[in-house]
């Protein structure tokens, strides 16, 4: 696959990180490509669906593995604009997924080479292979972009006591 072919899938996933902010949600946005089709999208909904396991990445997967009839997703790339956490990496590697291409790192809790390696890690029976830093600066930015906005925004607690947000 191209650079411009990259650009314009991850192009969807940032339109999917966008519906994740409009929900006050971590904008993260992903696509599954198979065949040069997308067949699975997702946006971060764990606040909205109170399920952590509601990633933006596992939604995608399984609406993926959903359309494919399988839940195998070999010959599948998945676009994403934060580098996957560890259950989400997890999950390609279980999914067998073909290969992932991510926007902007995670050094905290990035699990394609970042911080850990678990979509490559030599003890699995199945390997992704791994393009990242995909318009990076633009994945990037609607994080920070998300992340500042919310640093500056008054907090109310669950007994209506207001602080500023640290």
């Amino acid at each position: 696959m191209t650079i411009i072919q990259h650009n314009q899938y991850m192009e969807l996933a940032l339109a999917q990180a966008a519906l994740a902010k409009a929900k006050d949600e971590v904008p993260v946005g992903a696509v599954v490509v198979y065949k040069d089709k997308v067949i699975g999208s997702g946006h971060n909904l764990t606040r909205s669906n109170n399920n952590a396991m509601c990633h933006a990445e596992m939604i995608a997967l399984a609406e993926a593995s959903k359309n494919l009839g399988s839940e195998k997703l070999l010959g599948c790339t998945l676009y994403v604009t934060l580098e996957p956490c560890p259950m989400c990496a997890g999950a390609m590697v279980l999914a067998r997924l073909s290969q992932l291409v991510y926007g902007a790192m995670d050094p905290k809790m990035g699990a394609a080479g970042t911080w850990v390696n678990i979509v490559n890690n030599p003890s699995f029976n199945h390997r992704v292979q791994v393009l990242g830093g995909i318009m990076e600066a633009e994945c990037a930015a609607i994080l920070q972009d998300f992340f500042r906005s919310r640093r500056d925004q008054p907090q109310q607690n669950k007994h209506g006591v207001v602080s500023k947000r640290s």
